[in-house]
């Protein structure tokens, strides 16, 4: 039967005419004296000039991209490292403030790609509006000015990247056919300066059904390679080195669904699947090194070195990679730590940093081709990031504080606490539990926001909560994240158990901890809401409809919804790894968690704050749009707002995020008990 609500998916102007009213609505309902002070106190939070402000090394420069209350669309500039780790004198290379107001476009600064040896030009990406379609064009550092006759790409998702020559890898839209079903580039060209992109020779082309098709250089002096990846679905990639010569291509002989990188004489493999190979089984989550000549001829066994292996209860969270050996960082029971491993011998010594008990770390090659310096960051929910700076090794971390994020709230009496929920099928599910002590300790039940994810092998982990300490836990509210199956926290098999048909078992693990929060006394029913946005917006699409009596509101954001019609719509294609097939018998069990199609008429549901972008060029803004409606015609209690641009992150700036933040608070003040 057809959807009688797909017209909400056009971008017509009686789309926008319904878009409007709403949202006017939502505004001028929660316009006043209390949605201002709320708005203005975020906006001093994101707009403020004295952020941590981090920066990438490249030549004799810190690059950074900063934005401010003065500078809302943000500056690119530099400083010289010294300078960057006493008191930066910040030399602005390009402001997108004033490019917009001179170009009337609206453009958000999506990244620079500078040229090597020299540093001497760049590849700027703008997104018009924050949509993930961008536009290249080619910076001179020198004139500060954009090439008249430079490289330059019109908008379209994809990127542009230095190999060598003065030559550019595009991975782009080119014309009719060029992109893949889920709206990326399908093919990537090596196009050479004084050449038109159209005659420039393609490297790699893909099948319509694949993801994406992308290429990169490995700069390294003495190694340096150039990749092509083909995407067949969003967890295998088939990977090649590229002869830049002839275009000959040579196919990287590892798992197709492994994380893949090189370094140096070395393939490093993170593998998502179990690997079974010469009758020896690599458990999937595991670290692996092995010659990088034998990813070419073919993986031998015996010349494969376990650098990490999983346990129950610890995951692989991320790894850089020095110029004597990585650094790689854990999640154990969603509790950080790091390791360093020796290149060649790869022998692994566990690093100590000081870190608080539920803090996160971050660390990262200041110049992975010039020795073992490293950027180290910290962050917790009431502990403000901070940036170290040092050197690596198996003897340690040999690390300084640079500076620090100010304090954004009072975090006076409050705490950490991380405890433990029991899913409907048994399975143990932390989650992080942030507020006054007192409520935490179950002696004075509080508004509680519970928060989570669990999708695509994403983890929630600790970091600093700035924003939501001054909307939300100053204000007394306890704040909740949720590590559910479906997310990363616990390695691949984590993230697998929800993946399909399973899907229900991430909405049992959330359901689970939103009980144990109230048997546990921190809550109510009438006192807890969920927030969760993008793949968090499915998952709040199905607390709505599968345990509304869990929650006194819910705030869904950027969100799937209709799992009908998720494929046909802007990237959904791509996602369909870890969805399903709603065109095939997949629908039986998509069906059971597609929220649009399991709202009841005669329901009782908590009221529901929608809010999306128009520019989200990701997730369809009629995911948003039509359940909304189908909401106001059951004569449900629901209330949306449309953003006209910021994309997929559902705001452009700090005026925008103030806005949405204030309206998310203000909604959750007016709506809980």
């Amino acid at each position: 039967m057809m959807d009688p609500r797909i017209w909400l998916e056009d971008s017509t102007e009686t789309t926008f005419e319904w878009v409007m009213a709403r949202t006017e609505r939502t505004l001028e309902s929660y316009g006043g004296s209390g949605f201002d002070t709320a708005k203005s106190e975020l906006f001093d939070i994101l707009s403020a000039k004295d952020k941590l402000d981090l920066g990438t090394l490249r030549g004799g420069y810190i690059y950074n991209f900063h934005t401010d209350g003065d500078n809302p669309r943000g500056l690119w500039r530099r400083t010289t490292l010294e300078d960057y780790l006493s008191e930066p004198v910040w030399d602005v290379l390009l402001d997108i403030d004033a490019l917009g107001a001179a170009e009337g476009e609206s453009w958000v600064f999506g990244g620079a790609n500078l040229r090597r040896p020299n540093f001497d030009r760049a590849l700027i990406t703008l997104k018009p509006g924050g949509s993930d379609a961008n536009v290249v064009r080619e910076f001179d550092l020198e004139t500060r000015s954009f090439l008249d006759d430079g490289y330059s790409a019109p908008a379209s998702k994809g990127s542009m990247s230095w190999t060598e020559n003065d030559s550019v890898l595009a991975a782009r839209d080119f014309g009719a056919g060029s992109l893949t079903d889920s709206g990326y580039p399908r093919s990537v060209r090596l196009w050479k300066r004084g050449t038109s992109i159209a005659d420039a020779p393609t490297i790699l082309e893909g099948e319509r059904e694949d993801i994406v098709v992308s290429a990169s250089h490995d700069f390294t002096p003495g190694y340096e390679r150039t990749f092509a990846a083909r995407a067949t679905d969003f967890r295998n990639t088939i990977l090649y080195e590229v002869d830049e010569e002839t275009l000959e291509l040579t196919e990287i002989l590892l798992p197709h669904s492994a994380g893949v990188g090189m370094v140096k004489d070395w393939a490093i493999l993170e593998l998502r699947y179990d690997w079974h190979l010469d009758g020896t089984t690599f458990a999937a989550g595991s670290l692996l090194a092995l010659p990088y000549a034998d990813a070419l001829t073919g993986p031998v066994a015996d010349r494969v070195v376990t650098i990490f292996a999983p346990t129950p209860h610890a995951s692989l969270a991320g790894l850089t990679e020095l110029q004597s050996g990585i650094v790689f960082t854990t999640l154990d029971n969603v509790r950080s730590r790091v390791y360093f491993a020796a290149i060649d011998t790869w022998e692994v010594t566990e690093l100590h940093p000081d870190l608080g008990e539920f803090d996160s770390i971050g660390v990262s090659a200041v110049d992975r081709e010039r020795g073992d310096d490293v950027w180290v960051t910290t962050t917790g929910f009431l502990t403000s990031t901070t940036l170290l700076y040092g050197s690596a090794s198996k003897d340690g971390l040999d690390i300084a504080q640079v500076r620090s994020t100010p304090e954004r709230f009072d975090a006076s009496g409050m705490v950490v606490r991380q405890r433990w929920a029991v899913s409907a099928d048994g399975t143990r599910v932390p989650y992080f539990l942030v507020g006054a002590r007192e409520a935490i300790d179950g002696g004075a039940p509080a508004r509680c926001l519970l928060d989570g994810y669990g999708g695509f092998e994403i983890s929630r982990t600790p970091g600093y909560a700035g924003t939501y300490g001054k909307g939300w836990l100053e204000k007394g509210g306890v704040y909740a994240v949720a590590n559910i199956r479906g997310g990363g926290e616990f390695g691949p098999s984590w993230h697998q158990a929800a993946l399909k048909e399973g899907r229900h078992r991430a909405y049992a693990d959330f359901a689970a901890v939103a009980a144990d929060l109230v048997a546990t006394g921190v809550t109510t029913v009438d006192r807890l809401a969920a927030i969760g946005g993008s793949n968090g917006g499915l998952l709040m699409g199905n607390m709505y409809t599968t345990y509304p009596e869990l929650f006194g509101a819910i705030v869904c954001r950027v969100p799937l919804l209709d799992m009908k019609r998720f494929s046909h719509l802007l990237a959904g294609a791509s996602w369909m790894d870890e969805y399903g097939n709603p065109d095939t018998d997949d629908w039986e069990f998509l069906q059971a968690y597609s929220p649009y199609h399991n709202v009841s008429a005669g329901g009782s549901y908590p009221p529901i704050l929608v809010m999306t972008s128009t520019k989200d060029d990701r997730v369809h803004p009629g995911h948003a749009r039509k359940f909304v409606a189908l909401l106001e015609e059951c004569g449900h209690d629901v209330e949306y707002y449309e953003n006209t641009e910021g994309g997929h992150a559902g705001a452009a700036d700090a005026e925008q995020s103030a806005l949405s933040l204030a309206l998310i608070f203000q909604f959750l003040e007016r709506r809980l008990a």
